[in-house]
């Protein structure tokens, strides 16, 4: 320490993170998957921003806006 300061200059930075993105992946999951569920069922509210942006399909009908615009408006899914 110098001046109060600790520098710290760890050699092999790169092979931490992995560890730390696979953990911040699993975390940013588990609370979406949380949003979606109520009372133990899933929820699937297409005006909910977050749901809406994850749609591809819902009741038959292509939601997703890419897709809507790649395919047009899509035929009914099965």
């Amino acid at each position: 320490a110098r001046h109060g300061v600790i520098i710290l200059g760890p050699t092999n930075l790169p092979s931490t993170m992995p560890f730390h993105s696979s953990q911040m992946y699993a975390r940013t999951v588990t609370h979406f998957l949380m949003h979606l569920l109520h009372d133990g069922k899933i929820r699937l509210d297409p005006n909910d921003e977050m749901t809406r942006a994850t749609l591809v399909t819902h009741k038959g009908e292509i939601v997703s806006e890419a897709l809507k615009t790649t395919f047009g408006a899509g035929p009914r899914v099965s």
